[in-house]
């Protein structure tokens, strides 16, 4: 079974020129604490709640004027929707991260998976 058939595929996006105000009340709104970033090319960046808290709310940026490429993670991590669950848990695991995101092979945002949707699968 490819990671494709447990992941979560109704993601919600933000562009990098939105507020974190507006990020954050989508995370609110949705009760998710991530958040892929995308532009007219494709998937830039990502943005979690840790992101704001701690690039934005500790040093005291506006959340208002700031922008969410301004805290984004760049450097994004992720796997393939036809890959299998079991590997992809153990990057996962091995680089502490607790939501990936998931691309088609043309490079396109697939949707997201995390911890959760592996524990699910197990029930």
């Amino acid at each position: 079974m490819p990671i494709g058939d447990i992941m979560t595929r109704n993601v919600h996006l933000v562009r990098p020129e939105e507020t974190l105000q507006y990020a954050a009340s989508l995370m609110a709104e949705w009760d998710i604490a991530f958040l892929p970033v995308a532009d007219a090319s494709g998937l830039v960046g990502t943005l979690t709640d840790r992101d704001i808290i701690l690039r934005a709310v500790a040093p005291g940026l506006d959340a208002e004027t700031t922008k969410v490429s301004d805290v984004m993670t760049t450097n994004i991590t992720y796997c393939f929707d036809d890959e299998e669950p079991e590997s992809v848990l153990a990057n996962m695991q091995s680089l502490h991260l607790r939501r990936l995101a998931v691309l088609d092979r043309q490079n396109r945002l697939a949707g997201v998976v995390s911890q959760s949707d592996f524990k699910r699968r197990r029930t």
